[in-house]
């Protein structure tokens, strides 16, 4: 093996160093641009070896293959780390860079590590640079570059370990010390997991409230906006979930799961029930303000308008801010052919939040079946200035300004 120059190949790599800073940033560009839609965001950090860093490796790689007559491939001169937040965004970010750049290589780190051994993992893809960005900054002495896929904490242990045991040469013979440094991986690794666990529970809430709002105002359309437009065709889409099982331990999220399954396939007096078990078990004023609405909710599902009254008037009761409680027993009141007590329930909610298109909308309606055409008007104009593509109100805009001019 013989070893090689060190100035002669410290200043050939210097040479390049500006060139690859901006490949780097180039690249880290296009990445930032072509993840812009996620939500959240991954931090998108370019950076190029240092040479300190790159002759220790060069060196490393000299020592593993003494007979080779070319000199070592070193691939992460010019790396992109690309930082997530959850771990199931690392699979989505690869899919998008595999769409975006020519990937020649793909390597886990550390999915060949067992239990008892620490070290990081992290998804690490070789790209080829892309030609627009070589004819823009000009040959790097780089055919390819490294993106590497984190989640916030992988990062976090890979930057302390790098400083801990690779920077500094440092293998811990020590068993308490390989203990601790496997125990501290191991508690990092399960934060990334119950982070992912606790994402995955608020997506599917979220999921589960939204098709439950959705039904809630599938019935409204049905009950009010057929008999304010003859013309109007409503669609019903019906899911089949399945209950969780019941669990006496069960916390408050997961009963709370379990009636909004139970509320969208329709099985509402389970869901009535699980929401009247989550009451007795005596939340928070807000936590009791939300299930009295929720619970509200599914007694509207079944036509039961004075309980649901009695619902949403209890979760005002628990906290005067609610505004949608009071948008939705509004809507009840609408149902109910009480317009004046449905424009008194919308304007409430609008006192507390004014930036709400649809109680706008559904004051409009309310007010007009009152006779008071002029007022609807300027509901509908508002809820237009808050959502200018809110296609009901401009329909409803339309409809009023017909029934003016013919009057």
């Amino acid at each position: 093996m013989e070893l090689p120059d060190k100035k002669k190949l410290q200043d050939s790599y210097i040479r390049y160093a500006s060139v690859r800073l901006a490949t780097a940033k180039g690249i880290e560009a296009s990445l930032e641009d072509i993840l812009s839609f996620f939500s959240p965001r991954p931090t998108v950090k370019g950076r190029i070896k240092d040479f300190d860093s790159y002759y220790k490796k060069y060196i490393k790689l000299l020592k593993q293959n003494p007979d080779s007559t070319e000199a070592p491939l070193i691939t992460d001169i010019i790396g992109i780390r690309v930082v997530c937040p959850f771990i199931a965004n690392l699979s989505e970010v690869q899919q998008i860079v595999g769409k975006h750049f020519t990937v020649i290589d793909t390597e886990r780190k550390g999915s060949n590590y067992s239990y008892k051994e620490f070290g990081y993992e992290s998804i690490h893809l070789l790209i080829n640079i892309p030609q627009d960005v070589i004819e823009k900054f000009s040959h790097s002495g780089c055919d390819v570059a490294e993106i590497q896929i984190r989640t916030i904490l992988q990062d976090a242990w890979a930057e302390v370990e790098h400083e801990l045991v690779y920077k500094a040469e440092f293998t811990p013979f020590d068993m308490i010390m390989k203990r601790k440094l496997a125990a501290l991986n191991a508690s990092l690794s399960l934060a990334d997991t119950i982070f992912q666990e606790i994402r995955d529970y608020q997506q599917q809430l979220h999921a589960e409230s939204s098709k439950r709002r959705e039904d809630f105002f599938n019935k409204l359309e049905e009950n009010v906006d057929t008999f304010l437009f003859s013309d109007v065709e409503l669609e019903s889409e019906t899911k089949a979930y399945t209950v969780w099982e019941q669990n006496k331990n069960a916390s408050i999220d997961d009963l709370l799961l379990n009636a909004l399954y139970a509320h969208n396939r329709k099985d509402f007096d389970t869901a009535i029930k699980q929401y009247t078990q989550i009451l007795s078990m005596n939340p928070k004023n807000n936590i009791i303000s939300i299930i009295y609405s929720h619970r509200g909710m599914a007694n509207f599902a079944q036509s039961c308008y004075e309980d649901a009254v009695v619902d949403f008037n209890k979760a005002l009761e628990y906290d005067g801010k609610a505004y949608k409680a009071a948008y939705y027993r509004g809507l009840v009141k609408l149902v109910q052919r009480k317009w004046v007590e449905a424009v008194d329930d919308f304007t409430l909610s609008l006192a507390i939040n004014p930036y709400q298109p649809f109680c706008l909308y559904r004051r409009g309606h309310a007010s007009y079946h009152n006779g008071d055409k002029i007022q609807a008007l300027s509901d509908c104009e508002a809820a237009l200035l808050l959502m200018p593509d809110f296609e009901d109100a401009m329909k409803f805009k339309k409809f009023i300004l017909n029934r003016i001019n013919f009057v």
